[in-house]
């Protein structure tokens, strides 16, 4: 029972980033009918917004600190950040800790502006084309981004750690009365998938009980008869498109702590997302989700030592096996609408 409470709890935090990366991409595919390859690229560029916070709050500049000597006993000149210097080294330095969750100001308009541009700059000409020129585009899209990533940050993954207080893991074994140090667990990872249900249930709220979603919604019913009724259905679709990107952004950013950033992560996750798509089914925001954290989980068991020595190699190809006996059994996946993506 430890061992698989502890699974399950190791495929929350990758099933989280599944889920939202998926959420997004379904989300896009649902209003504007655009297949986005890009979109693992925009999960990327979130984590590297943590990156480029954390080197923001980190310039720093000389100071000849008279306290620590060399060997001759000449003061030494030490690096102070600014924001030490300007806030308080106790201010400023817990601002340098929890640098991961204020990336979170910096990702939303950065990725908000990014989405924006990109389907008025470029996916809105493709939306009449066949769905391989949309894979084409923005899969050229996807590489383009991802080599000015590697071009201004380097090839080599960067590690962001999470803030202090969270770095640590917590004995989940003795809450639910097991024997003490049997399931350990992090703190940043539960936090994480935390924030994904939160991110999860602001966007199924903010469609579900806003106007503005419930015009969304039925223009992904039926476009043509909401833009009679005089509402510009397009520019609440492009809106959409920004707050898809800013989902996979806030994604990556907070994904950082765990997984130290480099300019292929979006491509490495991109493959399983659109798999968990389709397994939720196309246009089905709930089947992304709810794919999102049952592959997560069942990618967490096949990686197990017990199972992988009876079958080696189980754990990378577990998630196509699973999607190759629904869309078997289900061709629409588990939650898939009629009509989408059959003609």
């Amino acid at each position: 029972m430890e061992a698989i409470i502890l699974q399950i709890l190791n495929g929350l935090d990758k099933g989280s980033a599944y889920a939202l990366i998926a959420l997004g991409l379904t989300l896009i595919f649902g209003t504007l009918g655009v297949v986005n390859f890009a979109h693992g690229a925009l999960f990327m560029i979130g984590a590297f917004c943590a990156v480029t916070m954390q080197r923001i709050l980190n310039l720093s500049f000389e100071q000849v600190d008279p306290s620590r000597t060399d060997f001759l006993g000449n003061p030494l000149k030490v690096q102070v950040p600014y924001i030490e210097s300007w806030f308080g080294p106790e201010t400023g330095g817990a601002l340098l800790d929890w640098s991961v969750p204020l990336s979170i100001f910096l990702a939303i308009p950065v990725m908000i502006g990014l989405g924006y541009a990109m389907e008025r700059g470029l996916i809105k000409h493709f939306y009449k084309r066949p769905h391989a020129d949309q894979i084409l585009v923005t899969f050229g899209l996807a590489i383009v981004l991802q080599e000015i990533i590697k071009y201004f940050f380097g090839a080599n993954p960067i590690q962001v750690a999470a803030p202090s207080v969270f770095s640590g893991s917590f004995d989940f074994g003795a809450i639910l009365g097991f024997d003490p140090n049997v399931i350990i667990y992090p703190y940043w990872r539960m936090v994480y998938f935390l924030f994904s249900l939160a991110i999860i249930g602001a966007v199924f709220s903010f469609l579900q009980f806003t106007t503005f979603g419930m015009v969304v919604r039925a223009g992904m019913a039926d476009r043509e008869t909401v833009g009679l009724l005089g509402i510009n259905i397009d520019r609440r679709f492009t809106v959409m498109f920004g707050l898809a990107a800013a989902v996979a952004g806030l994604a990556g950013v907070m994904y950082t702590p765990i997984l130290a950033p480099n300019y292929h992560m979006g491509m490495d996750f991109l493959v399983l997302s659109f798999v968990v798509v389709v397994v939720g089914g196309m246009g089905s925001l709930p089947g992304a989700v709810l794919a999102g954290f049952l592959l997560g989980i069942l990618q967490s068991f096949a990686s197990m030592n017990e199972i992988k020595s009876i079958i080696p190699g189980i754990d990378q190809v577990i998630i196509y096996l699973i999607a190759i006996i629904i869309l078997l059994t289900r061709p629409r996946g588990l939650m898939g609408r009629k009509g989408v993506m059959e003609d």
